[in-house]
């Protein structure tokens, strides 16, 4: 839910601020800025929640904590690849191609009932899929409206 009220109040704002400075709206912009933005909160949860993360990962990858790292510090590259006209569109679909791949991580924490901020696992369970998984098609389709999509 978080990254959602992040994603939405950063596309708000950027839009406001552009309309502004341009006198025209630029919901491209604007949507790859809340993007960053919202990549970037959720980085920093890679870092601060590493072994509540590392609980997500299926069983069969090794080496949990440092693939949480290694994620977080992609998410970072990718927030910034949103922001630079050159490689947009190659960062958007590296980032479509990154959330269809977490999908399964979601879906492991969901049926593990994870609660990746204090580690244990008595989270939501799979009623947090009802909300995860629509949560991140609308990523995938706003990273590909904002950055692909002509």
């Amino acid at each position: 839910m978080k990254p959602l009220i992040v994603l939405l109040f950063s596309f708000t704002i950027s839009l406001l601020i552009i309309k502004i400075t341009n006198r025209t709206y630029d919901f491209k912009l604007s949507g790859r800025i809340a993007m960053s933005i919202m990549l970037m909160f959720t980085a920093i949860g890679h870092f601060a929640f590493t072994k509540g993360m590392s609980i997500m990962i299926p069983k069969f990858i090794p080496y949990k904590e440092t693939f949480v790292h290694l994620t977080g510090i992609f998410e970072i590259i990718l927030a910034i690849g949103l922001l630079v006209p050159r490689v947009k569109h190659i960062s958007g679909w590296a980032l479509i191609i990154f959330l269809i791949l977490m999908l399964p991580a979601n879906i492991v924490a969901a049926l593990n009932k994870v609660d990746y901020q204090n580690a244990t696992l008595d989270g939501n369970g799979l009623s947090y899929l009802w909300f995860r998984i629509p949560l991140q098609l609308l990523f995938i389709i706003w990273t590909y409206m904002s950055t692909i999509k002509i």
